[in-house]
């Protein structure tokens, strides 16, 4: 069985002098209270400066100890606040998602309106328009420049009808399939189209460059004026596109020919409308000023 342990004092000198420090300051706390007690009693006013006194010195001490305490108290509030914070954070972040997304979304969906209003304005400006399909696809990086409708020869497509968009000419059925049809876009080199200028009627031709733009030649003098910012729209003549479409701005000079752009872009029209080839009837022919008069029948002998 093991010994029991010495708890003596004098086993150990460090033992004995906190022994001996525990006892003075029993004793001297115990001295120091009598006094204030007999010094609060005896003379009040004098216990009261000592009191103020000692406040004065002790007031930073406890000021700061007491914000410490403090600041340590906080940080599990703290630490509960940033969770807090970082959910509310998270929330509301994927709440700012869903609410783009459907901006966006409502955004599209007002501008293909918007496209379709102006389309269905165009289509009751037309008589008998053929069809209204899609633009499933246009060339951008060849210099060739076709599209794609996706009606054809069943809902009456045939090759040589004008198609065009909210904003203007887009070109002509150049062949037909059962439900597609190509189309040969403003801006191939093959696509000439008759046009003038809308603030005097010059007349003038549109032909394609194959780099999405437009060569506007004037067919009236050798040397044309056009500058930028001319307005073109389709003249009739030929029999193919209706009068008064618009086809192309003006945007530059160029040597032999103004350059412009074209007011529909295949890239961003979704819906076409496709119209019946341009014909316009003959003037009826005058009537003749000096027309024979019938011989008098001559009486039976």
């Amino acid at each position: 069985m093991a010994p029991p342990r010495n708890r003596r004092p004098g086993f150990s000198r460090r033992a004995q002098y906190s022994l001996f420090l525990g006892y003075v300051i029993a004793v001297a706390g115990t001295l120091v209270g009598a006094v204030l007690l007999a010094l609060s009693t005896l003379d009040p006013p004098a216990f009261a400066a000592l009191r103020a006194s000692v406040g004065e010195v002790t007031t930073p001490l406890s000021s700061g100890i007491s914000g410490v305490g403090r600041w340590f108290g906080s940080i599990p509030g703290g630490i509960g606040d940033y969770i807090a914070v970082h959910d509310k954070n998270a929330a509301l972040r994927k709440q700012l998602a869903d609410q783009h997304a459907l901006f966006m979304r409502a955004r599209s969906l007002a501008y293909d309106n918007q496209r379709l209003l102006r389309l269905l304005k165009v289509r009751e400006g037309i008589s008998e328009p053929v069809v209204t399909a899609r633009l499933v696809s246009s060339s951008a990086s060849s210099t060739r420049r076709f599209g794609v409708l996706n009606a054809g020869s069943w809902q009456g497509v045939a090759a040589g009808q004008p198609v065009r968009g909210p904003e203007g000419l887009i070109g002509r059925i150049l062949e037909t399939g059962p439900n597609s049809a190509r189309v040969l876009l403003l801006t191939d080199p093959e696509s000439i189209v008759p046009v003038r200028r809308t603030r005097d009627g010059t007349p003038a031709l549109a032909t394609g460059r194959g780099d999405g733009l437009l060569d506007i030649k004037s067919v009236a003098f050798a040397a044309s004026d056009f500058g930028p910012g001319d307005v073109f729209v389709t003249s009739g003549i030929g029999g193919i596109y209706a009068p008064n479409v618009p086809v192309a701005r003006i945007i530059r000079r160029g040597r032999d020919a103004a350059i412009g752009r074209s007011f529909a872009q295949p890239d961003t029209v979704d819906y076409a409308l496709v119209q019946r080839a341009f014909m316009p009837a003959p003037p009826p022919l005058p009537a003749p000023s000096n027309a024979a008069k019938p011989l008098p029948s001559k009486p039976a002998p």
